[in-house]
């Protein structure tokens, strides 16, 4: 085996160490995420929704606040009526994301508004396709159990979606 010289040595050990730390980097790279909104950050960004210019996401109505929710919450299957407002981010670096805002009533889903913050022209084309039919697929569903595939093409804001509806089901979970 080459024995390699002081400067040889060095390099691959920052070679080495430049790709652990990429690699730490990138691991949640495209993996979709949810956080309860907080005031100060929702509705902000360029909107495609109508329903951000209505107020439908004004997060001073939701049910539970960001700092209420807390990640010791979960689901325990039984929900309060109420609106739960939350962020979901997604994309391969979290670029785009989506305010979800889900109204429950015994259980199940009365009304939902989403508005996109797409960080391209391709996320918006998604996100508009997708805003527009979420309503007519979990109005009227059951929370508890509620899960969408891909809604209007729109694979990586679906996954974002559900990943807002588990942490609206910790929201309103009795």
């Amino acid at each position: 085996m080459a024995r390699l010289n002081g400067r040889s040595q060095r390099a691959a050990s920052m070679a080495a160490l430049g790709l652990v730390a990429a690699s730490a980097l990138l691991a949640g790279c495209g993996e979709p995420s949810a956080v309860p909104m907080d005031d100060e950050y929702a509705g902000s960004g360029d909107e495609s929704s109508s329903a951000a210019s209505s107020g439908a996401l004004d997060s001073s109505s939701s049910a539970a606040s960001g700092s209420e929710a807390s990640s010791s919450k979960t689901d325990s299957g039984r929900y309060k009526d109420g609106t739960y407002a939350v962020k979901g981010e997604y994309g391969p670096v979290g670029e785009d994301t989506i305010d979800v805002s889900v109204t429950v009533s015994s259980g199940l889903v009365s009304d939902v508004q989403v508005v996109g913050h797409p960080f391209t022209t391709i996320s918006k084309k998604h996100q508009d396709a997708f805003i527009k039919a979420i309503p007519g697929v979990v109005k009227g569903k059951a929370l508890k159990t509620l899960k969408v595939d891909k809604v209007a093409g729109a694979s990586w804001t679906s996954e974002a979606f559900n990943k807002a509806l588990e942490v609206a089901r910790e929201q309103a979970s009795e």
